[in-house]
């Protein structure tokens, strides 16, 4: 076995897509919107953005008289359409629980670092069953830009308070992670769960990849000692 000081201090987890099933929800979600407010969108394009918060989302898809028009709103027709029609079709990944169980038990702290909103989060935490388990959160409320900006791992470090990013380590599912985490001082691991492929991972900065929450407790031991 690794020894426990070699481990992490702090595992800090996405949500969508690393935790929770939901990114075709959340693509849905903006599809619908954009259709509401004219325009048209494709649901590929849109899946494949989703990671990023709403600042870094919208200037993929409208100009930026559009969002200074209509991007708050559509934003919000967003977030509403999102919890009336596809937050009950959300499910969380298999083994999400014990993984952060594992995590605590094995002496680290777990942290949440998502570009969803602060409502959203609380949402999630309640159909994953891990309030309980939560040391420290961030959400894109918390940061001046989303994801694959740093903002929101920086706030996560200044609050997991005595230690530094090389302490950490974050898990993802998308190369905004890794990104928005490495700009940070965080090593990553990646997750295949929310869609996307090794290699985009890899390329993006995560030190390993698994298939998903399962897998990441089925080899436990292995990743724990893995950017320390």
């Amino acid at each position: 076995m690794p020894n426990q000081t070699t481990r992490a201090r702090a595992v800090i987890f996405d949500i969508d897509g690393t935790l929770l099933d939901s990114v075709d929800q959340h693509a849905k979600a903006w599809v619908d919107a954009f259709s509401d407010s004219g325009h048209r969108v494709a649901f590929e394009d849109v899946r494949r953005q989703i990671g990023k918060g709403g600042d870094q989302l919208l200037p993929e898809f409208l100009s930026v008289e559009e969002i200074a028009a209509r991007g708050e709103a559509l934003e919000s027709h967003r977030g509403a359409i999102l919890k009336e029609r596809y937050l009950p079709l959300m499910k969380p990944f298999a083994g999400v629980r014990a993984l952060l169980e594992r995590v605590r038990n094995d002496g680290a702290k777990v942290a949440l670092a998502s570009s969803a909103k602060q409502d959203e989060v609380k949402l999630y935490k309640k159909i994953l069953n891990i309030a309980d388990l939560i040391d420290v959160e961030t959400s894109s409320d918390d940061a001046e830009q989303s994801k694959p900006h740093p903002d929101i791992f920086e706030a996560v470090v200044k609050r997991l308070k005595g230690l530094s990013p090389q302490q950490m380590v974050a898990i993802g599912d998308t190369p905004y992670d890794a990104e928005a985490a490495g700009k940070a001082g965080i090593p990553t691991i990646g997750v295949r769960c929310g869609g996307w492929d090794e290699d985009d991972l890899r390329r993006a900065g995560c030190i390993a990849v698994y298939d998903d929450p399962a897998d990441l407790l089925a080899q436990f031991d292995t990743w724990r000692s893995l950017g320390t």
